[in-house]
């Protein structure tokens, strides 16, 4: 099968498809944040406003990496960018290995006309390392779509249970740290929604990544989106055997965030994503540790609508988040992190 038709199934089964983890969660609905009678600050104070990677962000919010390739990813990504650029939150597009490859491809991928401010992130496969592409390939994804940052993803589970997959994995952190060491822009790797564990977190951070996307499980399972579009019935139960693997999102977080801490690297970013579904939910991110958070499918089902949808969700979160943080008596993405702010239930 080609790249844009697995892409166009792609997009078509999260919309049409129930793709969700079946039991399990984020692990978020463990921590709750402390409601605060007199919470000693004026709503209007309260600020969400961040720096990453020399961009400034009204919210440390990122619409995370969906899609390109097709027709109707190319409309995708130009909503999904006029409504970051309205907004100020971040942007990453879908792997670039079919525009990489398919010169008629690339136009669906480019934005920057309409996003000139937006913190944009390329996105390649990271197994692709491991099948010939080099830091060339990873210059070519940053420079076709003027990135300020490149995005490597990593995928074992669903390349294992795609007919297509690629599955050479041997020796390949070598080849992230080799990339990190040559690329002219900060360097990501993110899970597509398993989790980062910490021992995974600690070889990346002494790779040189400049940022870990833990991508926790509890949103969309990528085994059940690839169950749907197995063409044989083995690889369909194959598939669905791994409904519920994975690392909650929660957890992996924490692991990512004592990572940094033993190692004694602030300056290491870490974002958190996998079923972010509100701006409640954003805002115990924040307060975990991350410094940075992505949500994708909210945004790819209004982004099919328009860049208004988009504008409009985006408005929501904000403000629900800005509400969550004033109620907790917080008015500074710092003071998320003081005690007592966010408490785990027993």
């Amino acid at each position: 099968m080609s790249i844009d038709q697995r892409k166009a199934d792609h997009i078509r089964i999260n919309v049409t498809e129930d793709v969700q983890f079946p039991n399990l969660t984020t692990g978020l609905e463990q921590y709750r944040l402390v409601h605060q009678a007199l919470p000693e600050v004026d709503l209007e104070e309260v600020q969400l406003e961040s720096t990453l990677f020399g961009r400034r962000l009204a919210a440390p919010l990122l619409v995370s990496s969906m899609t390109g390739g097709t027709q109707q990813a190319a409309l995708i990504n130009r909503n999904l960018a006029e409504a970051a650029q309205a907004w100020r939150v971040a942007l990453g597009v879908g792997s670039q290995r079919a525009a990489i490859e398919y010169e008629q491809l690339r136009p669906s991928f480019r934005v920057r006309d309409l996003a000139p401010d937006v913190l944009l992130f390329a996105n390649l496969g990271a197994v692709q390392l491991n099948y010939g592409y080099t830091v060339d390939q990873c210059r070519r994804a940053v420079e076709m779509i003027e990135a300020d940052a490149l995005i490597l993803h990593l995928n074992p589970l669903q390349e294992a249970v795609q007919p297509e997959g690629d599955l050479r994995w041997r020796g390949l952190l070598a080849k992230i740290a080799d990339v990190c060491a040559q690329l002219d822009r900060p360097v990501i790797v993110k899970e597509v929604g398993w989790g980062i564990s910490a021992q995974s977190a600690r070889r990346l951070v002494e790779a040189g990544v400049a940022a870990i996307d833990v991508a926790g499980a509890g949103g969309t399972s990528w085994s059940q989106v690839e169950m749907h579009r197995a063409p044989t019935e083995r690889l369909r139960r194959l598939a669905g055997a791994f409904a519920d693997w994975g690392i909650p999102t929660a957890d992996s977080l924490v692991a990512a965030a004592a990572v940094r801490a033993e190692l004694g690297r602030p300056e290491l970013r870490l974002f958190a994503s996998g079923g972010i579904r509100s701006g409640q939910e954003l805002v115990k991110c924040l307060a975990l540790g991350a410094d940075l958070v992505g949500l994708a499918s909210p945004f790819l089902k209004a982004a099919m609508e328009s860049a208004e949808a988009v504008a409009a969700e985006m408005e929501f979160l904000s403000t629900e988040a800005r509400i969550a943080m004033f109620c907790s008596g917080v008015a500074s993405l710092a003071g998320l992190r003081q005690p007592g702010v966010l408490v785990k239930e027993r």
